[in-house]
């Protein structure tokens, strides 16, 4: 099986990684347009050889791991390129615009649309992992507008990585993933601009900052050349949960100005249920 891996960061190269592990006849290409990265995907075993879009030709699986506004212009690109029996899928972050942008592709059965929740704030080759994928979930969407046996080609795959599968329309997964994720990672980079403006003393960060901080701020060291391309394409259901979250932090804010300490109580109170959802997620 010839597996071809546009982008090998933590994404693309911990896919590479696992799919090899899995099956015992992959050999993996790696394209990047980062020669260095390349480079030290060989030299880690992350993939077997470099390749160009020239071969992809010759791929039974293409997996598209770059900023997503690459992948909006680069996946017509790809599936120019394939043959038929050809599995091509991305790990993107939206969905919406890449579907659209395919919508009338005549390879527009070689694409499946999907988004494992599943990386952590490093990246680059060396952020690969093993197992990254195992007992996540992989959201699929538009499933029908791909062929069948590429479909089970495809869930092959998935399964040997341990994933779980849920299916979605691409709207309600941008809107949905705006809310758990999107704005999750902005909380998370102005925490962190707020600290660094107001704390001008690096050492007293380093010193003071507990673990709460830590793992608060953790997704602040995520890479802006993947996510501000994320919050562009999904631009109306971030501002939408912006406005919401924002409007929680005010009312938090005139609950304080007017020591209403016992309401402030009840919030968080009732906000502790999210302890019974989240039950089982490291």
């Amino acid at each position: 099986m010839n597996v071809f891996v546009i982008g090998i960061g933590h994404i693309g190269g911990s896919m590479a990684i696992d799919i090899k592990a899995a099956f015992n006849e992959a050999k993996v290409y790696g394209i990047d347009k980062n020669e260095e990265h390349l480079d030290k995907s060989l030299s880690l075993g992350v993939i077997d050889e470099k390749s160009t879009y020239s071969s992809l030709s010759e791929a039974d699986v293409v997996i598209i791991a770059i900023p997503v506004d690459v992948t909006v212009a680069e996946l017509p690109k790809v599936l120019d390129e394939v043959n038929e029996h050809c599995l091509v899928f991305d790990v993107s972050s939206t969905k919406e615009q890449l579907c659209k942008v395919v919508s009338k592709h005549k390879n527009r059965r070689n694409y499946l649309a999907t988004h494992p929740i599943a990386g952590t704030e490093f990246s680059g080759p060396e952020a690969a992992i093993a197992n990254l994928f195992r007992d996540k979930t992989n959201i699929i969407c538009e499933v029908e507008k791909t062929a069948f046996k590429l479909q089970e080609k495809a869930m092959n795959i998935f399964n040997r990585l341990g994933m779980r599968i849920r299916y979605m329309d691409p709207e309600s997964h941008d809107k949905h993933i705006a809310y758990v994720s999107h704005l999750s990672h902005i909380s998370s980079f102005m925490l962190g601009k707020t600290v660094i403006e107001k704390e001008k003393n690096e050492r007293d960060i380093f010193d003071m900052a507990g673990s709460g901080f830590a793992s608060t701020v953790r997704l602040a060291k995520s890479s802006p050349a993947m996510w501000a391309p994320i919050f562009e394409q999904n631009k109306e259901n971030v501002i939408e949960s912006l406005e919401e979250y924002i409007a929680n932090l005010t009312q938090f804010k005139e609950l304080m100005e007017h020591n209403d300490f016992s309401k402030i109580f009840q919030e968080m109170k009732e906000t502790n249920y999210i302890k019974s959802i989240l039950k089982g997620i490291a």
